[in-house]
């Protein structure tokens, strides 16, 4: 796969900034032969990904750094989010469908970006931030997608 444009942005961590960053990526992400319903479910991940970084990853603090990265290739999008924030120490626990450290929240940032993207996959540690990788392939056949979904 050969890359064909990337968009890198940095922003504080402010909730306001969340509404920024979809409406970003979704635009740099119209360059591949998504449909609308396809943008419409990036701006979602985005979303969940950017809040998950203020709200879990800085405590809501306006302090922190979000960076927001994507990359088109011939055939894809990819998106990274990440924090320097709190981390998660248990990743595979954070994953799963109504889990959050945030009494408030339903915990189900995790699944709609599962759900809306071919493929993601979160790197995290206790104290060291987090990274969330999320892939999508435009009206693809089921070959290209279960590859994106494997990470080729």
């Amino acid at each position: 796969m050969n890359t064909v444009n990337q968009l890198k942005m940095e922003f504080s961590s402010r909730p306001e900034n969340v509404a920024f960053a979809r409406v970003a990526v979704a635009a740099f992400a119209a360059q591949l032969d998504f449909t609308l319903n396809d943008l419409e479910e990036i701006k979602v991940a985005v979303s969940e990904a950017v809040a998950n970084a203020i709200i879990h990853g800085y405590g809501n603090s306006p302090d922190g750094i979000v960076r927001v990265g994507a990359v088109i290739t011939d055939r894809m999008l990819e998106v990274r989010v990440e924090d320097d924030g709190r981390g998660i120490a248990d990743v595979k626990r954070a994953l799963q469908p109504s889990f959050s450290t945030d009494p408030d929240r339903m915990g189900l940032g995790f699944v709609f970006m599962q759900s809306f993207m071919d493929r993601v996959q979160v790197e995290s540690a206790a104290g060291k931030g987090t990274r969330v990788i999320m892939s999508k392939v435009p009206e693809c056949s089921g070959a290209e997608a279960a590859a994106a979904r494997a990470g080729h």
